[in-house]
């Protein structure tokens, strides 16, 4: 029996474009760029001593390109991602990543393994783009639960501001010193905004719609009708924040709940691909016999037709919305 070592070559590369992505990233744009950095990237920006205005324009640029970018052919597959993730890459250095990251794949094809060119390049791309795809839908996962669960902290912060007489643009911009990223920098940029003239209800209502968070549309509909009834903002936003907490740890409850069957979904989503990886690697002459049948083909298509169904088909089982 001989042991392939080829899909593992595979598993290792495309963990290594990811990394790679990564480490990229941080190296160009510093560690404060990172989501778990102690100091929100905002405040890094200026103790650097760049100008407030300069600051602002960087993350107003940094959180709006992948939306002017959606047109573009295939990107837009990317770009909805990219912009609730605030990829600081524009789109095309983006583009530059993916195409370095599918040279660099087939490079490593080539040394690593005895596959045809064809299909060493069509599996570079793929591990590229693919890479540079589950690299940025990581982020964007990760940024927004971090959103939803500082959130409610947040507002709280703003309502013992108002109780003790500041008033909401200093509220705003407490939080934007107390709060880490990556709700501490967007508040900053709303509170850099609201210096310059804009109106606060305007900024946070665009903020929410760019990030598409719920909770942060409830918080831009509250400011907004305090400002055109008027009433007691403390009060509304001490309101909407225990709303925002009791939302969060229903969310997480159900997610506690769902959490074993959505690891059966993924596990029975996954385990005929496994099993495949596992026989060629195994006994990589186990289907040699029949690979010459005229029926080999159309059965494979069909049992690759019917795993692709089967993912789906598990994934709106265990999607559950509340």
């Amino acid at each position: 029996m001989t042991l392939s070592i080829e899909p593992l070559i595979y598993g290792l590369i495309f963990v290594a474009v990811i990394v790679i992505v990564e480490g990229l990233y941080l190296t160009v744009f510093g560690r404060s760029i990172s989501l778990n950095a102690r100091v929100n990237r905002r405040l890094a920006l200026l103790e650097k001593g760049n100008r407030r205005e300069e600051v602002l324009e960087q993350l107003r640029k940094e959180m709006s390109q992948h939306i002017r970018s959606r047109r573009l052919p295939l990107y837009s597959i990317l770009a909805d991602r990219a912009q609730k993730a605030n990829i600081a890459f524009s789109p095309l250095q983006l583009v530059m990543v993916m195409v370095v990251l599918s040279a660099l794949a087939f490079v490593g094809l080539t040394i690593g393994t005895g596959a045809a060119a064809p299909l060493r390049l069509l599996i570079s791309v793929v591990m590229g783009v693919g890479g540079v795809f589950v690299w940025v839908n990581g982020k964007a996962k990760k940024r927004l639960e971090m959103i939803e669960e500082q959130l409610p902290d947040a507002v709280e912060l703003m309502v013992r501001s108002l109780r003790v007489g500041h008033p909401f643009s200093s509220a705003i911009g407490i939080v934007a010193r107390e709060i880490p990223d990556p709700l501490g920098s967007e508040m900053g940029m709303i509170s850099d905004e609201a210096a310059y003239g804009r109106d606060m209800g305007e900024a946070l209502k665009s903020m929410a719609e760019r990030i598409d968070l719920q909770d942060l549309r409830f918080l831009a509909v509250a400011v907004t009708i305090q400002q055109t009834s008027g009433g007691n903002l403390a009060e509304i936003l001490h309101g909407l924040s225990q709303v925002i907490r009791s939302r969060f740890r229903l969310f997480r409850r159900v997610k506690a709940i769902t959490a074993e069957a959505k690891w059966s979904g993924g596990f029975l989503s996954m385990f005929p691909v496994l099993a495949l990886v596992g026989i060629n690697m195994l006994q990589p002459d186990y289907y040699d016999k029949v690979m010459d049948t005229p029926v080999f083909i159309p059965a494979a298509l069909v049992v690759a037709a019917f795993l692709i169904t089967n993912i789906f088909v598990m994934k709106a089982l265990v999607n559950i919305k509340v």
